[in-house]
């Protein structure tokens, strides 16, 4: 059984940072790629950012409305969210998956407002 937990998230500043961490728990969790997506309020969840499984050349891939701010990366079990220049807009709950999957974490909430 494959286990996400989320953690890293909190209130931001307009043009802040904040960085998010997912640990993954479960066999086959290094063969997979994992990714990042996000639900404000009222809004359907959507994608933010891929990176690629362990054996490959960590290809990464992001949304379009974080390139340039936000950077993924991961190390074994754990992806990484480095969020930087935080928006209003970016208010969410952030949840880590695994590709494709239905493997998904509980959330963390992140507030950015002045």
């Amino acid at each position: 059984q494959v286990q996400l937990v989320e953690s890293g998230g909190g209130l931001a500043q307009p043009g802040g940072s904040l960085n998010l961490f997912c640990t993954a728990s479960g066999s086959g969790v290094r063969s997979n790629d994992m990714a990042w997506f996000r639900q404000a309020p009222g809004k359907q969840r959507e994608f933010v950012a891929r990176i690629r499984n362990e054996g490959s050349t960590n290809y990464r891939n992001y949304a379009d409305f974080v390139k340039g701010r936000f950077s993924i990366s991961r190390d074994e079990n754990t992806a990484y969210l480095w969020m930087n220049s935080l928006q209003p807009d970016d208010t969410a709950v952030y949840y880590c998956n695994i590709w494709n999957t239905e493997y998904w974490g509980q959330g963390t909430q992140v507030t950015v407002s002045s």
